[in-house]
């Protein structure tokens, strides 16, 4: 566990990044730290691997002072990763992974094969082992700096900001990359980031910074959103924090509709089996759906409506399923399968009819708790 007690960072000219701070980071999770401009995450970051020594109050590593470690050997027990990768431009993909290694004393044979392990963990083609960073895409070299920083094994890994230079496909990308690599490995990761959805995504535990440095609120993600603890945390959360808390609901036990589903060299007498449907789903040969089609009418391709954005059941929470309704102009949402093929329908008010039992479990869960 990382403990970080009563912690101060006031600089020469009287500002104070950080005041009186007090988080207990728990080992194996992921604790994010997110907050406006100024409020002090990056300071507390930096502080954990001493780039910046606190003013006043310690950190604590496993219960120990990390002011009695060299600083040196406590920042390469310490993965670190930043925006923009900070990938050494003259080094190889794989040298660039290897660094830490080789500083550790590893064979350059041994710290090479521990630097192409981790390239396929992260997702980079073997291929690219020989190229430059100049040469990679910024979604790839922030892959590159993660795997870099996993390169020793450390147990800490602190991420600053990693994933906001690059775009929102790649971003969400990362963002799986990263909950499946800490599945795997269980490591302590603290992770600053300005992004609410980031931080509610990603976070075992979520700490909201007021500026100043000062802690507004700790919690879990899914208290942070259903109980704010002032008026500062539920402006900062913003107005939709209802439709994020919907993460957290599963979407595994949505009633799907399989009747409007029809293949788009479907016959007449399929068409009419399937006409009290308000729309058909029209799939390929392989199952996977191609938009909607109104009964009675030619299955025409080019004539079909969008389906929306899909959603995997089971996998995917309520959020997604309301999402895919919403996002389709039929008001279905299609449900499919791990490898895109249609599962089925379920129109709004079905996904309504499980947000309001999804809130009642979990009101009646949180008054057992009380």
């Amino acid at each position: 566990m990382i403990r970080i007690d009563a912690v101060t960072k006031r600089y020469d000219d009287g500002t104070v990044a950080v005041d009186r701070l007090s988080l207990d980071i728990p080992d194996r999770a992921i604790t994010v730290l997110v907050g406006p401009s100024g409020c002090g995450k990056t300071t507390t970051l930096r502080m954990i691997n001493r780039m910046v020594e606190p003013t006043e109050g310690g950190i604590f590593l496993d219960g120990a002072d990390i002011r009695r470690q060299p600083v040196d050997s406590l920042r390469r027990s310490m993965g670190y990763v930043i925006q923009n990768a900070g990938l050494f431009q003259h080094r190889t993909i794989l040298d660039n992974i290897a660094t830490v290694p080789r500083l550790l004393g590893w064979s350059k044979q041994r710290a090479r094969g521990r630097a192409a392990e981790l390239m396929e963990r992260v997702g980079l083609d073997a291929a690219l082992a020989r190229r430059y960073p100049y040469q990679l895409s910024g979604g790839q070299q922030q892959r590159v700096g993660v795997a870099r920083a996993l390169a020793a094994d450390p147990p800490v890994l602190l991420m600053d900001e990693p994933f906001s230079a690059v775009d929102p496909m790649v971003r969400k990308g990362l963002q799986d990359e990263l909950l499946r690599i800490q599945a795997e490995l269980g490591k302590t990761i603290v992770f600053v980031t300005h992004d609410i959805d980031e931080a509610v995504k990603l976070g075992t535990m979520v700490a909201v910074l007021r500026e100043g440095g000062r802690l507004a609120q700790f919690a879990p993600p899914v208290e942070l959103l259903s109980a704010p603890a002032d008026a500062f945390v539920e402006d900062f959360l913003g107005a939709d924090r209802g439709i994020r808390r919907l993460s957290f609901f599963p979407s595994a036990g949505l009633p799907l509709e399989t009747a409007p589903l029809v293949p788009l060299d479907a016959d007449a007498e399929r068409l009419a089996a399937g006409a009290d449907a308000p729309y058909l789903l029209v799939t390929d040969a392989d199952g996977r759906p191609l938009g909607w089609a109104e009964p009675g009418r030619p299955l025409e391709r080019d004539r079909l409506l969008d389906h929306g954005r899909p959603f995997r059941p089971g996998t995917d929470s309520l959020r997604s399923a309301l999402d895919g309704a919403v996002l389709s102009p039929t008001g279905w949402a299609v449900a499919v399968d791990g490898e895109g093929r249609a599962l089925g329908v379920v129109s709004q008010r079905v996904i309504g009819d499980a947000i309001r039992a999804a809130h009642g479990r979990a009101g009646a869960d949180a008054g057992a708790v009380r």
